[in-house]
């Protein structure tokens, strides 16, 4: 028992000593190191970032919808106006248009179910009943987007609770105002840019695979079991971030078919578009490696931080400065160096261990990592089988 014991304590430190004498560092691995509060605050500051522009769209559109109400259609409280245009603009960039017209469509809706359901019926509380029902059955055959039934049921209640006709017109009236500001606002004044909305929504899953990768290296660097939860936690996220990244490609071929101005810049758009598609594999491989580093022994754990570390900076200066050329050849040439080493001393890790595992990861995460900054896949996957050149 005990000569075992020693001969695995010897083997597992001698795996150790092989990744600590290779595997790449940066100089600053140990103290680039940004604590939960400053993780929080960067997260904080994101969102302002991304959402201060729409929302300051919308309050002014509120505000335009308004006035306009007010001075020239006559309606002393038209509050639907307002809430019309908020509501036609606060969807993702790229769906605010036809999100502005889908409402109109459900209004309109619930304001003709209503008016025939209130003819026939006199109000009451059947007459509520049948109106709903019928408006939101119709809303759905038309559209079965949430907002058109939504807005269907919305009106059809309000003419039959106030039986006053003319609050179904007027309704109606400020709904058109709303969604006509709501339009100019997303299709002449503030027209969505495809490459800004996809560079964005990389942003978010490039940051996100960063912190779970940093997490990562943390809880193997400490051996903390609380840090490899908040790790698990925060991957566990990404696929909402892919979801939000799906959304953003199909925005933006929406864009690139219906502006004239970009269906002529349309290359760009699809280049990023192929570069987006390698997100979900970068972002598997991720999710890959931090659950085989975490399956090591506690010996070989803190040898694998450095370079998960190092992975996890590239990828959030990356997400930090999508456009810039030199800090995506920075990152390929980061994720080469890794990939070429483990494809030379990657064997001599024992066969069907978690740590082998962990190499693999490593290895096919570097190479997605240099598909995505600009490299030929061909180029890439070189890095796996560097004498493939030489036969």
């Amino acid at each position: 028992m005990n000569g075992s014991g020693r001969r695995s304590e010897r083997t597992g430190r001698g795996r150790t000593q092989l990744l600590d004498r290779h595997i790449p560092r940066t100089d600053h691995d140990l103290a680039n190191r940004p604590g939960v509060v400053e993780r929080m605050r960067e997260t904080v500051l994101r969102r302002w970032a991304y959402s201060v522009w729409p929302i300051a769209q919308q309050a002014a559109a509120a505000a335009i919808a308004w006035v306009i109400a007010v001075r020239f259609a006559g309606h002393p409280d038209p509050f639907f106006a307002p809430i019309a245009a908020i509501v036609g603009l606060n969807v993702t960039l790229g769906r605010r248009g036809s999100n502005a017209v889908r409402l109109l469509i459900g209004v309109v809706v619930g304001i003709a179910v209503a008016e025939l359901v209130v003819e026939f019926a006199d109000g009451g509380v059947w007459a509520l009943a049948l109106a709903t029902f019928f408006a939101m059955l119709l809303a759905r055959t038309v559209d079965d987007q949430p907002i058109v039934i939504a807005q269907a049921a919305v009106s059809a209640v309000l003419i039959t609770t106030f039986g006053n006709q003319e609050q179904g017109w007027e309704r109606l009236l400020d709904a058109l105002i709303g969604v006509g500001v709501a339009l100019v606002f997303s299709q002449l004044l503030f027209v969505p840019e495809p490459l800004r909305l996809l560079r964005r929504a990389e942003s978010a899953v490039l940051l996100g695979l960063a912190d779970g990768l940093r997490l990562t290296a943390d809880a193997l660097e400490d051996k903390n079991h609380q840090l490899a939860d908040q790790a698990t936690r925060q991957l566990r996220a990404l696929p909402d971030n892919l979801a939000a990244l799906n959304t953003a490609r199909t925005a933006s071929g929406r864009i690139v078919r219906h502006s004239l101005t970009w269906r002529m810049r349309a290359a760009p758009v699809a280049l990023e578009q192929e570069r987006a598609d390698q997100l979900d594999l970068l972002a598997g491989s991720g999710v890959m490696l931090a659950r085989t580093a975490m399956a090591t022994t506690d010996q070989e754990r803190p040898s694998l931080a450095p370079s998960i570390r190092a992975l996890a900076t590239v990828l959030a200066d990356m997400a930090r400065h999508p456009t810039d050329s030199a800090t995506r050849q920075r990152a390929a040439d980061r994720a080469l160096d890794l990939a070429s080493w483990l494809s030379v001393h990657g064997p001599a890790v024992p066969a069907q261990s978690a740590l082998a595992a962990t190499c693999a990861a490593l290895r096919m995460i570097a190479i997605d990592v240099m598909i995505f900054a600009g490299m030929a896949p061909e180029q890439a996957l070189r890095a796996l089988h560097p004498d493939s050149d030489q036969s």
